[in-house]
């Protein structure tokens, strides 16, 4: 399964985040290498959300962290508004970044503990020599009392209160695009849909632009304007949300779906669409990456790595074997329907 190709790709003046043929390796001993993301390619119009999906391991935090430079990507493009962020260095990079900010998953780890969470909202309007009163202005914005929660620290707060001020703190330098890497998993049902209602409403009034990154198919479908399925380093499917959840093409996302508890879906059992282990990221298949584990595989996907290739109304997929929807249900071949229930 692959992302190979560009043909997915929007004309750069369409959109404010291009991203194109993304690769991040790290260490892995003996001279080896981990290859974490391989050629990954996406864009993001501005005021979009986009969705990027897929169980752990597939690259999804990896792809999050390059886009911030956090470290640079061993190869490919990362533009913002037609600037090329990989080939910046030093104070270039640091004034970018402020257009381009960062949610993270542990709402409690990310923030510093000695610190009053005024100190921790603060700090991108010292750097950047903003008023103060944004501070109040963040944390009333993300629903705590500035006059209490001000002069508290991170060890007071419950993770759900953690992570708006984690938002705050992303907020307050006024960025363009803001990554949410799964910003919601380390919560508690009731608090996740509260979080996200809190990030949909900053979206329409601060005029933000989201990558929304989760494992949680179930999550990123109800937030998302478009989402993007990764395994194993690799793009396997995008579209918008509504289709890519009534009309899956690939494989590995009917399988996603499958693992959805109550979703009122016509689907198979996922253990019917999906088998075995992710294979190892150090020595990955030869061909599509989800061959190992898919009920479709045969000989050409061993031997033929597939390519990102339109279905119409802005879907793709990369799959040798993936059919257009002709109005059946999945387990005949064809098309999601709901149960009634």
């Amino acid at each position: 399964m692959a992302g190979s190709g560009s043909a997915h790709l929007r004309p750069a003046d369409q959109v404010v985040l291009r991203v194109q043929d993304l690769v991040v390796e790290f260490p892995a001993g003996g001279g080896r290498h981990v290859r974490a993301v391989s050629g990954v390619g996406f864009d993001v119009a501005r005021g979009e959300t986009l969705g990027i999906v897929g169980e752990s391991g597939c690259g999804k935090s990896s792809t999050a962290r390059a886009l911030m430079q956090l470290p640079p990507p061993r190869a490919g493009s990362v533009r913002l508004d037609g600037v090329e962020l990989t080939a910046l260095r030093g104070e270039e990079l640091r004034r970018t970044r402020r257009r381009l900010q960062m949610i993270f998953q542990d709402p409690i780890s990310s923030l510093n503990p000695r610190r009053r969470v005024r100190d921790i909202v603060a700090e991108g309007t010292r750097v950047w020599g903003l008023g103060a009163g944004r501070v109040d202005e963040m944390l009333e914005a993300v629903g705590l009392d500035p006059a209490t929660a001000a002069v508290r620290r991170p060890h007071e707060f419950s993770g759900g209160q953690c992570q708006r001020i984690s938002i705050a703190r992303a907020l307050v330098p006024e960025p363009e695009v803001v990554i949410c890497d799964e910003p919601v998993s380390a919560l508690d049902v009731s608090v996740q849909a509260q979080i996200l209602g809190l990030l949909e409403d900053l979206k329409e009034r601060y005029r933000l632009t989201l990558v929304f990154i989760a494992h949680d198919l179930a999550v990123v479908k109800n937030i998302s304007d478009r989402i993007l399925v990764m395994y194993l380093g690799k793009v396997c499917e995008l579209a918008p949300g509504s289709a890519l959840v009534e009309r899956p093409a690939h494989p590995y996302t009917r399988a996603l779906l499958a693992a959805i508890p109550r979703s009122g879906l016509n689907l198979p059992p996922a253990d019917r669409l999906i088998s075995g282990e992710p294979p190892s990221p150090v020595t990955p298949p030869s061909g599509c990456r989800f061959r190992t584990r898919c009920p479709k595989a045969a000989a050409r996907c061993a031997a033929e790595e597939p390519v990102m290739r339109p279905l119409g109304g802005d879907r793709w997929v990369a799959c040798h074997f993936a059919e257009e929807s002709d109005g059946r249900a999945w387990g005949d071949g064809g098309q999601v329907t709901p149960t009634g229930t």
